[in-house]
């Protein structure tokens, strides 16, 4: 059972290194790796990974710069097997990942995706905990071995605090597929817009109990640097509004509720708002303002 993993690369070429070799050192051998450069102006990275002695390991370089997005889009195109991953290049599988995930898609046949534990790092490869992956912890449903969740309880859950780990989910790639892929409106909430696209159509998601993944979390990251400006939350109100009408239309009450009121969303607003207000960044300040206090979509 071959899983594919897509790599997106954009970033540090010292964690693109630690992120591929976390693949090469994976238990089970049978995965296919295919990192996707979107024009990272330095050509070493892409030298490195062309020079690894391994048929398994593929290096493709975007013609031009697609963005967040775009490269995400490039990458389900180019994923040829029944199951895969979308890594960060930044982050790190733990060497047992490849062969849990096959146990489980064993375990579990039909299921749309999977999400293991994670540990969380930072930018040195320290295990820490801010105060982001503790309200993941906290909002993450309990279950001592693995289970399937669905439906509506599931986008509830989901909707009142998004706790999975976007690049550490195995996905079904048929399941993926039919529901549209990843939609290029959204940089920032396109995890969590194709999860509610699949729960909305039917899909499952199995919970994991073991921890497999490494996740990087530090102030580079794409959604670290918007949150600072409060780019994220007009995205963000503008998707929970959207999603809102659409699981109105389901029939879907508490889950359009959980939508509209997006609570750990604004509390995240809520955090970010001083430092915004001591840096002067009157735009910023308004943005997380309307987004504690609003639920008016941005036009």
């Amino acid at each position: 059972m071959t899983i594919d993993i897509m790599m997106p690369f954009y970033g540090d070429p010292a964690q693109l290194r630690v992120a591929v070799q976390s693949v090469l050192d994976q238990s089970d051998p049978d995965w296919r790796l295919v990192v996707i450069d979107d024009q990272y102006p330095d050509p070493k990275p892409g030298e490195w990974v062309r020079s690894l002695d391994d048929p398994r390991v593929h290096y493709l370089l975007n013609e031009r710069n697609l963005g967040v997005s775009g490269n995400f889009s490039r990458s389900l195109d180019l994923v040829e097997s029944e199951h895969f991953v979308l890594i960060g290049c930044d982050d790190a599988l733990e060497p047992g990942y490849v062969a849990r995930m096959a146990d489980a898609i064993r375990q579990f046949p039909g299921t749309s995706y999977f999400q293991p534990q994670v540990t969380v790092m930072s930018d040195r490869g320290d295990e820490i905990l801010p105060l982001s992956d503790r309200v993941k912890r906290w909002t993450r449903p309990s279950r001592s071995r693995a289970s399937v969740l669905r439906g509506e309880p599931l986008a509830v859950s989901l909707l009142r605090g998004n706790w999975t780990y976007f690049p550490s989910i195995c996905w079904r790639t048929d399941a993926v597929r039919a529901a549209g892929g990843f939609d290029s409106r959204y940089d920032i909430v396109l995890d969590l817009a194709l999860q509610l696209s699949i729960i909305m159509d039917g899909g499952s998601l199995a919970l994991l109990p073991e921890v497999e993944f490494r996740y990087r979390r530090h102030e580079a990251s794409v959604s670290s640097s918007a949150a600072r400006y409060g780019g994220r939350f007009d995205e963000e109100r503008r998707f929970f509004n959207d999603v809102a009408v659409r699981l109105e239309g389901m029939g879907w009450k508490r889950a359009a509720r959980a939508a509209r009121r997006h609570v750990t969303s604004r509390l995240n607003a809520l955090t970010k708002l001083p430092g915004a207000i001591r840096g002067g960044d009157a735009e910023g300040r308004d943005t997380l303002v309307r987004h504690i206090f609003s639920n008016r979509a941005p036009r």
